[in-house]
């Protein structure tokens, strides 16, 4: 059997490890859906303009510039299990909020909107960190490329099957009848974590006996780890600038879609849909693509892949616009998950298991930081200089995120790095 598939039968009988995906693809489905739905509540209830949509958007994003850095400090500190069942049911509640003041009011405002994006946001940031921090323990470190593209996979299958039902849902029912959806999603995806056997004594402490330490030290520990270690930081400087040029699309992509080029909400949410075929190929391919070429050239390839796409949706003509939403969707899809899972993997091996919470939640605070600044950039450009040319220059940005990479150990890796402590995965 190809060594790819043996990890592949290894990790289909980690009975933890698959509730965790589990977890992970239906509360990521929900997300999908409100993803398309709350937007669009801004847009065709609201009424809301370019630059508040946009605003949206970075509300959602702006908690991982906010708060990675000292979130990742907490989940060090914490079990990681607990922690992602109450984000679930923090998520549910607030996503909730939104049809109870629908239903029971008769109306949503832009405020509610905004304040649901941020408490959504800011629980994501904790859960984000506590399951990328977890899954080293439950996996084995050769397995970390392969689990990461399972968790790539069902992205990439939710974002092919939650913006279509979405789209629909807002279409046929309403905005708020779509998020529900999502509420529902999270309070399943808890209950499945809370099957994991797994148990830790603590984040950091399940690894090794370490001391207490000062919030500050331990803070500067891991922001040290990323700013020393070439790979990691290669790494981070060239997902960050990926995020800004992603960001600066995204934001403005739902309104492009239905004021520029004339679709129907629903018709927006297949596009999208058919666009993430191009993630499942990713998905399959990673594996083989690591192991033939190398993790680092992978990186390498795939972000070089995001400015062509950008600009295929940028050159959409009016009068036929799915072809080029559609293709350069899946050109998207498919280089963002075959790049997240790898950076995650190399990142997860490299990174001592004491460390990962905060060595996470640095890196995310960059990455997931720059993308809200991307999206008030691509808002405010696009108001001077149209949503075209704001699209074409996001693939500027994006094309010059492969220089970090390009410029670091990343070309001769062949296989996943050794961790600076090697012990974790004995």
């Amino acid at each position: 059997m190809p060594r790819f598939g043996r990890r592949a039968g290894r990790l289909s009988r980690n009975r933890d490890y698959l509730h965790l995906w589990g977890a992970q693809g239906i509360s990521a489905f929900g997300s999908q859906i409100t993803l398309v739905a709350l937007p669009l509540v801004a847009i065709l209830t609201l009424e809301a303009s370019t630059f508040e949509v946009a605003a949206l958007t970075a509300l959602e994003l702006l908690p991982f510039l906010l708060l990675g850095i000292p979130a990742g400090v907490w989940v060090d500190r914490l079990p990681r299990r607990p922690v992602l069942v109450l984000c679930d049911i923090g998520r549910a509640a607030s996503l909730f909020s939104v049809p109870l003041a629908y239903w029971l009011l008769g109306e949503v405002t832009l405020p509610h909107l905004y304040a649901v994006a941020l408490v959504t946001g800011a629980l994501t940031v904790f859960f984000t960190l506590a399951y990328q921090a977890y899954l080293p323990v439950l996996v084995e470190r050769e397995d970390l490329v392969a689990a990461n593209a399972r968790f790539e996979a069902t992205e990439t299958l939710a974002r092919l099957a939650g913006p279509a039902s979405g789209g629909g849902l807002v279409a046929v029912l309403s905005a708020p009848a779509a998020i529900l959806a999502d509420a529902v999603s999270f309070v399943v995806s808890g209950a499945l974590i809370l099957r994991i056997g797994h148990r830790e004594r603590g984040g950091s402490a399940s690894t090794a006996a370490a001391t207490p330490r000062g919030f500050r030290h331990e803070l500067r520990e891991g922001a040290r780890f990323v700013v020393r270690d070439r790979l990691v930081r290669s790494i981070l400087a060239t997902t960050a600038l990926v995020n800004v040029g992603f960001g600066m699309v995204w934001a403005i992509l739902l309104v492009y879609a239905v004021r520029d080029l004339g679709l129907g909400a629903a018709l927006v949410g297949v596009t999208l849909s058919v666009g993430e075929v191009g993630g499942l190929l990713g998905a399959v391919a990673v594996g083989r693509l690591t192991s033939s070429v190398g993790p680092g050239r992978v990186v390498i390839g795939t972000a070089l892949l995001f400015a062509p796409a950008f600009l295929l949706l940028a050159l959409a003509p009016s009068g036929m616009p799915l072809p080029f939403l559609a293709l350069g969707w899946a050109v998207v899809s498919f280089a963002s998950v075959a790049f997240n899972a790898t950076t995650v993997g190399i990142r997860q091996a490299r990174v001592p298991l004491r460390l990962q919470g905060r060595v996470v939640g640095v890196s995310r605070s960059v990455v997931w930081g720059v993308t809200p600044i991307g999206a008030l950039l691509g808002g405010g450009l696009a108001a001077v200089v149209g949503m075209r040319a704001t699209i074409a220059a996001g693939a500027a940005v994006a094309l010059g995120a492969a220089i970090p990479a390009l410029l670091s150990p990343l070309r001769d890796l062949r296989s996943l790095p050794e961790s600076s402590e090697p012990e974790q995965f004995s």
